[in-house]
Parts: C-alpha cells; sequence; structure tokens
C-alpha cells in the first residue's frame, strides 16, 4: 500500500461522507441554491472528515485545484502568513467562479494573525470563500465566529467506524472478522483516519488475507476483551482471584494497561447508563458486540450491584496513574484489591 489509507479512501463527494448527514444535507442545499456564505467553521475532533468536507465544498462549487488553497496554521501562524493569504485574496480566480481558502488548525494563529483575518472576513471579495477548521473552538475569537456560518462534526459512532473499516478492508482484498473490525474500530477512538491508521498497521503485518480479532490484538498489542470481561466478572461477583487473575493474564501478554483500563472505564460506564438511563439502550447497542451487549445489560440489573460510581472512580484514579506505574498493572491492582475488599466488608457483620 504505497498511499496512506485514509488519503485513499478519502470520501469525494456529499454522499460517500459517513456521520455527518446534519452538515452535508444543508451544504448540498446551499450549493444547490446558490445560498453560499462567506465564511465557514468547521469544529470537531481530530479525522472527522472538517477538511474532507472543505474539500468537496469547494469542489461541488465548480472550483478546480488550482483556485483550492489550503493552509496549515499551526506552520503558518504569524501577521506576514495571514497578510500574504489578504493579498492574494485579491486577485481573481484562474478557472472558478470562486477562489476557496481553507485554514485548518484556525485556533493556532496569533493574536495579530486573527486581527488581520478578520478585517478579510467584515469584508470579502466576492470570489473568496474561507473555510476554517479547528479542533479546538474555544480559543477562536469571538469576532471571527460570529462571522462564519459554524458546522460542528460528530464524532463517529464505534458502529459507524466499525463498517468503515470493513467497508475499505473489502476493497484491499481482505476478509475482516466483526470482531476484529470492532477493535480497530475501538483503537480508532471517534476518528475516521486513526481507524484507518491501524488497520493499515494491520493489513501491513502480515500476508494473511482473512483479519481475525486474535490477529488485531497482536499487532496493536490491545488487551484481550476476554481478559477485560473477566475482571468486570470479578467485580461483579466480588471474586478477587478471578479479577487479579485476568490482569496477571494481561500482563503476560504484554497487553498495554493504559488501554486495558480504559476498556475497563468504558464497559463499566455503559453498565451504570443502562442501569439508571435506559432511553441511552439503543446507542450503547450500537457501540458493543451482541455478546457484550448481553452481559452488560445483565450486569446493569441484580447481579451487577456492586458495580457502581464508586467502581468508575476508582478505576480513573488507577487509569491516570497508570501511564507513571514502574510496575503498570500495579495501580489496576490495588484498585481492585481495594473495591473487592470494601464490598464484602459492607456485608460483615
Amino acid at each position: 500500500m504505497s498511499v496512506v489509507l485514509y488519503r485513499k479512501h478519502r470520501p469525494q463527494s456529499f454522499k460517500e461522507v459517513l456521520g455527518q448527514d446534519h452538515i452535508v444535507g444543508p451544504l448540498a442545499e446551499a450549493v444547490k441554491k446558490g445560498a453560499l456564505a462567506h465564511s465557514y467553521l468547521f469544529f470537531g475532533s481530530r479525522g472527522t472528515g472538517k477538511t474532507s468536507v472543505a474539500r468537496i465544498l469547494a469542489r461541488e462549487i465548480g472550483c478546480v485545484p488550482e483556485d483550492i488553497y489550503e493552509i496549515d496554521a499551526a506552520s503558518n501562524r504569524g501577521i506576514d502568513d495571514v497578510r500574504e493569504l489578504r493579498e492574494g485574496v485579491r486577485s481573481l480566480p484562474f478557472r472558478s467562479p470562486y477562489k476557496v481558502y481553507i485554514v485548518d488548525e484556525v485556533h493556532m494563529l496569533t493574536k495579530e494573525a486573527f486581527n488581520a483575518l478578520l478585517k478579510t472576513l467584515e469584508e470579502p471579495p466576492a470570489h473568496a470563500i474561507f473555510i476554517l477548521a479547528t479542533t479546538e473552538v474555544e480559543k477562536v475569537p469571538d469576532t471571527v465566529l460570529s462571522r462564519c456560518e459554524t458546522y460542528t462534526f460528530k464524532k463517529p459512532t464505534a458502529a459507524l467506524l466499525t463498517g468503515a473499516v470493513k467497508d475499505v478492508a473489502k476493497k484491499e482484498g481482505y476478509a475482516i472478522e466483526p470482531e476484529a473490525a470492532e477493535v480497530i474500530a475501538m483503537l480508532g477512538d471517534g476518528s475516521f483516519r486513526d481507524a484507518l491508521g491501524v488497520l493499515q498497521l494491520v493489513l501491513s503485518s502480515g500476508a494473511e488475507k482473512k483479519i481475525t480479532r486474535e490477529a488485531v490484538e497482536k499487532v496493536t498489542n490491545v488487551p484481550s476483551h476476554v481478559l477485560v470481561n473477566e475482571v468486570i466478572a470479578g467485580l461483579a461477583e466480588r471474586d478477587t482471584a478471578k479479577a487479579l487473575g485476568a490482569v496477571h493474564r494481561a500482563a503476560e501478554s504484554n497487553a498495554d494497561f493504559t488501554i486495558f483500563v480504559r476498556l475497563l472505564l468504558k464497559k463499566l460506564r455503559f453498565i451504570l447508563l443502562l442501569r439508571h438511563a435506559p432511553d441511552m439502550k439503543p446507542m450503547i447497542k450500537e457501540e458493543l458486540s451482541e455478546d457484550d451487549f448481553a452481559l452488560l445489560s445483565n450486569l446493569a440489573g441484580a447481579s451487577g450491584k456492586h458495580i457502581n460510581s464508586a467502581t468508575i472512580l476508582a478505576l480513573l484514579d488507577a487509569y491516570t496513574q497508570t501511564s507513571r506505574a514502574h510496575i503498570p498493572q500495579l495501580p489496576l491492582e490495588l484498585a481492585l484489591l481495594k473495591l473487592i475488599g470494601e464490598n464484602k466488608n459492607e456485608t460483615t457483620p
């Protein structure tokens, strides 16, 4: 694979954009009606498609590559860079009705650069359209925000990411087990780019044309879901040996304990949400495999009564300590001993 998967399979039209219907619908309608704004702000976490949608919008309004300008504000953040941009804006497009300026990571601009950009946004030439993209909208001045039509990009669900991983794997000539795709989606952490980066790592690690969950866990060093579920069962059953035994086996397999505790927290959170916010059940079901959903739904009832908010608080503390611990599994082991021990003491006469 000479081309990075995320670039190779980048959406080329509004119809190909996944999980952002609330954005592509209004944009497509604006293009159809010719009701375009001169300044847009795309906000969302990394890998959610901000730059892809910006490029699609530019093409949809008839811009050729020569009239699309992409600027990385992280590298071109000074007032001189913006002054150069302002000078270029004045000239007419080469072969398009508009010149489109896509400014990525716009929050990285200096205060002086923002002030210079604001003057252009206040009185833009009729042929200029600005698309500002950011992961940190709170760092963009209100004076700039007020002059932009703002769109907030959602993080894709685990189900959506899983589907994307399956689709790209198939296009690359690989068969992938559903659970393997789910693990890759989980590691993507709400980012199409990151998920496809993990998939690329897996594909480049071997010649096998079938991708199994075990293969993904081996390549990415992600902890086995079986061991994660055993720890949860140990918490629910107040079985110290079961919980610590699973942690020990994870350590023997050289698991990444930062990810291990993160997986634990994710599933424990779902247990509490299923118990206290039943309306969220459809959303949670989308995020889990059938087996995991059945397990967590059961633990949301009486069988998981010992799993509560205190459980999550203790593991959150363990999570913050794990990356600094000389023995990576030690913070988790101590948290489990405290939790299971305390639960047992609650019933001691």
